[in-house]
């Protein structure tokens, strides 16, 4: 089968091909029909199936174009792994064009449909929680729309906040006053606020109480209103610090919680928090559980992949331990008769 597409506009062309046709090989390579061009043509041979994702796939290009937005070869992947999913709801174009928060030249936006959904998840609920592996923008784009907020003057002040749960003890041998022991823990949220304003301005707004950062323990006690708060690495809360932090809500605020269950450092095998919450909260109005994958990942591709290898590698450990703890439930049970 043989499906034609003609592309109005050389300005287009240029943009939809990429630089040298960069952009085509990567087009080329990710899809089953044989893609030609010629003039501003484009013809695609191929099966029926194929030729249909491909000729979406360009339309959803040309729409990007449209609306101003450069492409890349990012955004050909994503474009085409969100077809791929056969989700007629969030078309592409409309996922990588939803603009969050821009500063210096730089647009912050959702990448991916799980993460155009967080997004919209947080403007309509007062509690959500953001649960996935690292690398897929979790804590980054919560960070943006607090800064939204702040910026549209629907909250009076952002508090981000953080368990330094890895110092343990050890804190006390740490050089330097209690903040700047506990500062390399709530160095990654700095980092990003940097990223999202002028950092001259940063300091001014810490000083004035605008934005807070602090650890997790100075929570307790307090009432917070009209805050957009961040509780990062929540995996790492335990189920009581989680119902304190939760419970620290005030009038218009907003809360966003978000970790990766995968990666729990408490000690002593405690129970993390975040692992609890879902089954506490599950059905409670104005909560909502937002869930992110590998696919989800931001960051560089091997990451996804890692992220599936543990992901595999912990199934099967899980797996094999299972016939093993009936054995060990078998042989108590006979010395106990």
């Amino acid at each position: 089968m043989t499906t034609k597409i003609v592309v109005p506009g050389a300005h287009s062309m240029v943009g939809l091909l990429g630089s040298r046709d960069e952009l085509l090989r990567v087009i080329e390579k990710a899809l089953a029909s044989d893609v030609h061009v010629r003039g501003n043509e484009i013809t695609i041979t191929g099966a029926p199936a194929d030729n249909a994702l491909a000729e979406s796939l360009f339309e959803q290009l040309l729409e990007l174009l449209a609306k101003g937005q450069p492409l890349s070869g990012d955004a050909v992947e994503r474009s085409l792994a969100m077809l791929q999913t056969g989700n007629t709801t969030d078309r592409p174009a409309d996922v990588l064009t939803l603009n969050i928060l821009s500063n210096r030249g730089r647009t912050i936006r959702p990448k991916t449909v799980n993460q155009k959904r967080y997004v919209e998840a947080i403007d309509a609920h007062t509690v959500v929680f953001g649960i996935g592996p690292a690398g897929t923008g979790k804590t980054y784009l919560a960070m943006a729309k607090a800064v939204q907020a702040l910026q549209a003057k629907q909250v009076n002040r952002i508090i981000l906040t953080r368990p330094a749960v890895e110092a343990g003890e050890r804190l006390g041998f740490l050089p330097g006053t209690l903040f700047e022991k506990i500062d390399p823990y709530l160095r990654p949220l700095y980092d990003a606020l940097h990223d999202m304003l002028d950092p001259e301005s940063i300091p001014k707004l810490m000083a004035a109480g605008t934005i807070e950062v602090a650890p997790l323990a100075y929570m307790r006690g307090r009432t917070l209103n009209d805050a957009f708060i961040i509780l990062d690495e929540a995996q790492n809360t335990t189920a009581e610090q989680m119902k304190m932090f939760l419970t620290r809500l005030g009038f218009g605020s907003k809360i966003v919680v978000t970790g990766d269950v995968t990666q729990v450092d408490l000690p002593g095998g405690a129970t993390s928090g975040l692992r609890v919450v879902r089954d506490i909260l599950d059905g409670v109005e104005d909560v909502h559980f937002a869930q992110l994958t590998s696919t989800d990942v931001v960051r560089h591709k091997l990451v996804g992949r890692i992220v599936d290898a543990y992901a595999t590698y912990d199934a099967e450990v899980d797996a094999a331990r299972g016939p093993q703890r009936a054995a060990g439930r078998r042989d108590d049970a006979r010395r106990r008769s």
